[in-house]
């Protein structure tokens, strides 16, 4: 039999079998052990029932990984779904561009879902989208409030295994509401173990659909920057691609060189302002970073 682990807790891994739409506790054989391998969430699995009445069962094998994410901490993802609130809280950017360092790094593709929509105005989200429209993420935006926006995140995330991801406050637990089928949020049936699903404490997957995943994080409110050198920071800023090259110095940084393609954009207004900032912020910690 097969599934895909939906969530792990104290060395229980439980296995969702859309065919049978059951889930089942397992233990993982200790071959896994003996190999140093770990299973995570998101993994397809082979598994062994041994007692069908209650659902338990052994992991006998794991399938070969799509991927492997670091931080969070998946295997098989196909893309990143960050949510962050246009007002109430005010968006970090520094945090968001973390964020999307951070999936670029791991090679995940990433939609950035603005949520409260319905407390901003047309300039303020005006503002927003002049800054990310060329982050190279697709942009939504949405209210969970009045639901404006839900169809085009349902329409993002069909057929695919998604992780779902953003600050405390932000709507991720309304949104991840709106997206589940309602059975399952009238009976909780896939997150039936742990602490429930309003309060995220653990990483953990739900079926939403046929071939239909959202990983769903626990919020966050700092992210740890992937182990890169300064100098190849440049390369996860989709903005200044096509300004690379462009320099008068080969390798240029775009921080304090004379005849810099990057700054001339900046200049310009072809770059945000606010997206160039985040770079110094982030290119200033990774050069002040302790090597050991």
């Amino acid at each position: 039999m097969q599934g895909k682990i939906i969530k792990g807790i104290a060395g229980f891994y439980y296995v969702y079998v859309e065919e049978a739409s059951n889930i089942y506790e397992c233990k993982a054989k200790g071959i896994f052990r003996n190999k140093k391998i770990k299973p995570l969430v998101g993994d397809n699995v082979e598994l062994d029932v041994v007692d069908e009445a209650n659902l338990k069962g052994n992991i006998t094998r794991i399938l070969p990984r799509k991927n492997e994410l670091i931080r969070p901490a998946f295997a098989n993802i196909d893309q990143a779904m960050v949510i962050f609130a246009v007002k109430q809280p005010d968006i970090n950017y520094n945090l968001l561009d973390r964020f999307l360092l951070m999936m670029d790094y791991q090679d995940v593709p990433t939609i950035v879902v603005f949520n409260k929509i319905d407390l901003a105005t047309a300039d303020e989200i005006e503002k927003l989208e002049e800054i990310y429209n060329k982050c190279g993420c697709k942009l939504i935006w949405m209210s969970t409030y009045d639901n404006k926006g839900i169809e085009d995140v349902l329409e993002s995330l069909k057929g695919k295994t998604t992780v779902l991801a953003g600050p405390s406050g932000v709507g991720k637990s309304s949104l991840t509401n709106l997206i589940l089928p309602k059975e399952v949020n009238e009976t909780g049936e896939v997150s039936r173990i742990g602490r429930g699903r309003h309060t995220t404490r653990h990483s953990e997957i739900f079926n939403v659909s046929d071939n239909t995943y959202i990983a769903d994080t626990p919020g966050f409110t700092s992210l740890n920057l992937p182990d890169i050198e300064k100098e190849e920071l440049r390369f996860y800023f989709e903005e200044f691609k096509e300004h690379e090259g462009n320099c008068r110095f080969n390798g240029c940084v775009h921080v304090n060189e004379p005849n810099c393609s990057v700054k001339e954009a900046l200049g310009d207004g072809q770059i945000s302002n606010r997206r160039y900032q985040s770079y110094i912020e982030i290119y200033e910690e990774l050069k002040n970073k302790k090597k050991y």
